[in-house]
């Protein structure tokens, strides 16, 4: 049976109570796509229902892919016992972050619960600042000891594996706990047994700080084609890693919040599906409230120039044309340069080739633009008014492709979010502009000034 089969049959399942039909279909699929079925339903209830039928390494899986909301909602129907039992299942950073969300009445019952060694983990983990690396990193890391043969540090590992969120890279730390150096689980099985894993290891090791921006943890796990990065704290102790799968999910988090802020979208705390109508309302209303207060400057600009309109009043049918294509040409070198800057593409000390450049680009996109409206503008109103026209697509083009290219610059340079230059605001800057150049080239040409 196909995945969307077994997962519409479980969902029906799911939906009439039928008991005996879930265990059979609960095993056919993989604990992400458990996931996403109990997801689903999104009833605590019924969620405990699947759980329930699970082992338990499968079911902390499961629950450990269920979004953040249901895990809490689930947790809070759980017995005392049974979410001690789920959550000491649970690998560590999952488990700090479902503790972060949990109420405090039932972290204290969790807590009397848990055995001495996750009590001390749990709130050790739970205890760095969001957006950091110790927020995202995990404690279950392969360790080997300086001084082993290659042999005893295999047999470490397999002892020490079925707790370990990965074993495929291995790091060497000496008596302190500080890190030596990484060798990975390849050299250790194609190396001789006798061989020290201090002759073995790589000691150029690549590392963050438990203070480190997650950002800047999947940028480093990304450029350098990591497993995992080990994190280190204030002493250079090895504290935990942050595995390739965790940096995944922080960049697409991270791109999630670029995108909602290029379009003016406040932060989301929950996902689209299951925020409440205020939560998205509230996360759209203040920029735009703003730009609607923005876009009185183009009204104002159009009431300024009442008497050129009014003389040509042709003048109004290429209005919407240029504004749109400054707007058009803003947004584009924006989203360039918001990109290039959030990929480390793009630093401050690009900013005067970038200028040359983008002026370059700028001026032959106004000109293509130009030359196109031209004969519209001929035809339509006259050769007079054509070059006009084409005289301020020229211009328009450029102002709007170096306002879009410079704010992202300016924002990074005030240690502001660049993605703030969205979309919209670079539009409306565009749309004032585009209406300010274009009437007052219309006025000195037609002889109205």
């Amino acid at each position: 049976m196909t995945y969307e089969t077994l997962a519409a049959a479980l969902q029906a399942a799911i939906a009439e109570d039928d008991r005996a039909a879930i265990p059979g279909l609960v095993a056919e699929l993989n604990s992400a796509d458990l996931a996403d079925v109990i997801g689903e339903s999104n009833e605590p209830e019924k969620g405990i229902m699947v759980l329930q039928t699970m082992a338990l390494e499968q079911r902390a899986e499961t629950f450990g892919y269920l979004p953040m909301a249901l895990q809490q909602a689930i947790a809070e129907r759980l017995s005392p016992g049974d979410l001690a039992e789920l959550v000491t299942a649970m690998s560590a950073d999952e488990r700090a972050d479902l503790f972060n969300v949990l109420d405090d009445n039932i972290r204290y019952l969790l807590f009397k619960r848990l055995a001495r060694e996750e009590r001390e983990d749990l709130r050790r983990l739970a205890s760095y600042e969001e957006g950091t690396a110790g927020a995202i990193m995990t404690s279950d890391y392969a360790v080997v000891q300086s001084g082993m043969s290659v042999g005893q540090a295999l047999e470490s590992l397999r002892r020490t594996a079925p707790d370990k969120e990965t074993i495929y890279q291995a790091f060497v730390v000496d008596q302190d706990h500080r890190l030596l150096g990484a060798l990975s689980l390849r050299q250790l099985i194609v190396a001789t047994p006798n061989l020290r894993v201090d002759d073995l290891m790589a000691r150029e090791v690549v590392t963050a700080t438990t203070d480190t921006a997650q950002e800047e943890i999947a940028k480093q796990i990304s450029r350098y084609d990591l497993l995992a990065l080990p994190i280190l704290n204030g002493s250079d102790k090895l504290v935990g890693i942050v595995t390739y799968d965790d940096a995944m999910d922080v960049a697409e988090a991270e791109a999630t919040e670029d995108m909602h802020k290029g379009a003016t979208v406040g932060k989301l705390d929950t996902s689209l599906r299951e925020a409440s109508p205020y939560a998205l309302y509230r996360s759209r209303v203040h920029w735009l409230v703003i730009l609607v207060f923005a876009n009185i400057f183009t009204g104002a600009g159009i009431a300024y120039f009442e008497d050129t309109i009014a003389a040509h009043i042709a003048l109004l049918f290429f209005m919407p044309l240029l504004v749109a294509s400054a707007g058009n040409a803003g947004a584009q070198s924006a989203t360039l340069m918001v990109r290039g800057i959030a990929t480390g593409d793009v630093t401050g000390s690009d900013w005067a080739r970038l200028f040359v450049k983008d002026i370059m680009v700028a001026s032959a996109l106004g000109l293509t633009m130009a030359a196109a409206v031209l004969f519209v503008g001929f035809f339509r109103a006259g050769i007079d008014i054509a070059i006009v026209v084409a005289l301020t697509m020229i211009i328009v083009v450029l102002v709007g492709s170096l306002i879009g290219m410079g704010l992202p610059f300016i924002l990074n340079k005030l240690n502001f979010d660049p993605a703030t230059a969205s979309t919209p605001l670079i539009t409306t800057i565009a749309d004032v502009s585009g209406v300010m150049i274009y009437f007052g080239i219309a006025t000195a040409m037609l002889g109205l000034g």
